[in-house]
């Protein structure tokens, strides 16, 4: 798959810090029933690599890997099925390894200095991180001025109450959201906000696999 067509596969890409609490197939069988069915594990946990393995097995999921942040982790990311992978940040050495394996890939920034870095590796998809302490909606649409080729995912801090205005913005594909799974939330609590999350912007997904 490219970064586009992770990117516009659902608008909320739930971001998944794993832990014991909940068996990764049965969430991923949620998330996906729900109409959210790209998933993003992110690499924080002891837990994070099986997660990515049992996920990728979950019919309609596309599971990727978050903070990645080496070329040892984009291996595993890739051994264990992730078909994307997610960085925190920007840098060369992972930039051109993900180019090399052909995994989409989808780097943060969050600066101009950091956009015309990834336009000169070739990449014009980034993940904006950390969204509301970079300044939030201004400053995304300050970026989105001079780079008009360039869409965002933005990420970080984002609720419920707020995905709706930044879907709503012309250089957004979709955003990622940590709002969906968090600690203490049965499955049914989850497949809710999930379904409320799909809703929020219609999308064609014919062709996407």
């Amino acid at each position: 798959m490219t970064i586009d067509e992770v990117m516009q596969a659902a608008p909320v890409i739930p971001v998944l810090v794993m832990s014991s609490e909940h068996d990764p197939a049965e969430l991923a069988r949620t998330l996906v029933g729900a109409g959210l069915r790209v998933l993003e594990v992110t690499l924080r946990t002891p837990d994070a690599l099986d997660a990515v393995r049992a996920m990728a097995e979950v019919p309609g999921a596309i599971v990727g890997a978050g903070t990645v942040l080496n070329e040892r982790q984009l291996e595993h990311a890739q051994e264990a099925g992730a078909r994307f992978i997610v960085a925190p940040g920007l840098s060369e050495p992972l930039t051109r390894a993900a180019a090399a394996s052909g995994i989409a890939y989808l780097p943060g920034v969050a600066t101009a200095g950091d956009i015309m870095r990834g336009l000169d590796l070739g990449l014009s998809r980034f993940k904006f991180f950390p969204a509301e302490a970079s300044g939030g909606l201004p400053a995304l649409r300050a970026l989105a001025g001079p780079f008009g080729e360039v869409r965002f995912c933005p990420t970080g801090g984002i609720t419920e109450a707020s995905a709706p205005e930044w879907l709503a913005e012309p250089a957004v594909t979709c955003i990622g959201g940590s709002w969906l799974v968090k600690k203490g939330m049965s499955l049914e609590e989850i497949g809710e906000a999930a379904r409320r999350a799909a809703a929020f912007r219609g999308r064609a997904q014919a062709g996407i696999n």
